[in-house]
């Protein structure tokens, strides 16, 4: 189903959308979802369903031959949502949702801190 991919691959980069969230929100493999996207591994219909799901879409509106996004830049950046009451699936994605948060906020903070950090105290001298 090379049409699937191709518009997903559209449709992916015109949202700027990475293929991590779409393997964490489908539950695949990030290494078997990159192999279907390049095309190096067949789709099945289940994948395409899933990949499809993680979307928002279903797996036909990105079978079109005349396939167009429009533009994200065209959204706003602020998104919010309700989902109902969450499943125990809902809460593992949150949990992995906020340890990615956790670690994204460690790592952008540490140049700030070293930046930041007095290296005229003498103590630090060797």
């Amino acid at each position: 189903m090379s049409r699937f991919v191709d518009n997903v691959n559209i449709y992916l980069e015109n949202m700027e959308i990475k293929q991590a969230f779409i393997a964490l929100k489908t539950g695949m493999d990030s290494s078997r979802l990159s192999r279907i996207l390049t095309k190096t591994q067949d789709i099945t219909g289940t994948d395409m369903e899933k990949i499809a799901n993680a979307l928002g879409h279903k797996a036909e509106f990105f079978m079109s031959d005349n396939f167009v996004v429009t533009d994200a830049k065209n959204y706003g950046t602020e998104i919010a949502f309700y989902a109902g009451k969450p499943g125990n699936e809902q809460w593992q994605f949150a949990s992995k949702l906020m340890e990615l948060a956790d670690s994204m906020d460690v790592v952008l903070g540490a140049e700030t801190r070293i930046m930041a950090a007095d290296y005229t105290d003498n103590s630090l001298a060797l």
